[in-house]
């Protein structure tokens, strides 16, 4: 027997728009302009999981990002880089070795804030 789902209606039904709140949005939407870009680095599982590494720990070096992680440092390098490249995270050398951060409080809020909300939406 094949159950039928019922499709929810999750369209307007009709054309309309609140001319008001268009008016006050419309003109600032623009403000978000290249904010995907840091949504798209954080996409990725490995820079995700390098982040949140980071959360834990305020500052790591790139082999022991790439333990963390079970790659090879220059995997781990490369995705360490393009989280430099965008903002998100910052480096030093020290001798031989080069250590990774988050770039501000605001990374680490973003990402801590991401994965309460992905916590509390998992049910057991």
């Amino acid at each position: 027997m094949v159950q039928k789902l019922k499709k929810e209606n999750d369209v307007c039904e009709t054309f309309c728009y609140d001319e008001e709140k268009v008016n006050r949005v419309q003109p600032r939407i623009d403000e978000v302009s290249g904010l995907e870009q840091l949504f798209k680095a954080l996409s990725d599982a490995t820079r995700i999981k390098i982040a949140y590494a980071l959360t834990i720990e305020e500052e790591l070096c790139v082999c022991d990002v790439a333990n963390i992680i079970g790659s090879s440092t220059a995997t781990a390098s490369h995705h360490l880089r393009l989280l430099k490249n965008i903002g998100l995270a910052k480096f030093r050398k020290e001798g031989k070795l080069a250590f990774y951060s988050l770039d501000d409080e605001h990374v680490k809020q973003l990402i801590q804030v991401a994965y309460t909300h992905h916590k509390e939406g998992v049910r057991t």
